[in-house]
């Protein structure tokens, strides 16, 4: 009988701390979901920040202030546009 009392026990005490030992697992799990959920929410939140700014910045007005301040372009007019003849010249051979 005092056999069977030690093997119950022993049994006992070992589902005790496995017991113990996945709860503190299943909490640990918990609390990195609810890091990975709050990223995910950070990470979705700043991508729609970037599309509303890619859809601001690509504006046509946004683009023709940025080519007239940054790059310093401006509009070409008639007078200072230069047009090429759709037929190219013949090569030329080259000697040595």
């Amino acid at each position: 009988m005092t056999r069977l009392n030690i093997v119950l026990l022993l049994a006992v005490v070992a589902s005790a701390l496995y017991l113990v030992h996945v709860s503190y697992d299943s909490r640990r799990q918990f609390v990195q979901l609810e890091r990975e959920r709050n990223e995910a929410r950070r990470l979705e939140q700043e991508a729609e920040r970037l599309r509303l700014q890619l859809r601001t910045e690509a504006t046509h007005v946004r683009v023709d202030l940025a080519a007239r301040e940054r790059l310093h372009m401006s509009v070409a007019t008639p007078a200072v546009t230069q047009y090429l003849d759709a037929v190219p010249a013949p090569a030329q051979e080259v000697r040595p």
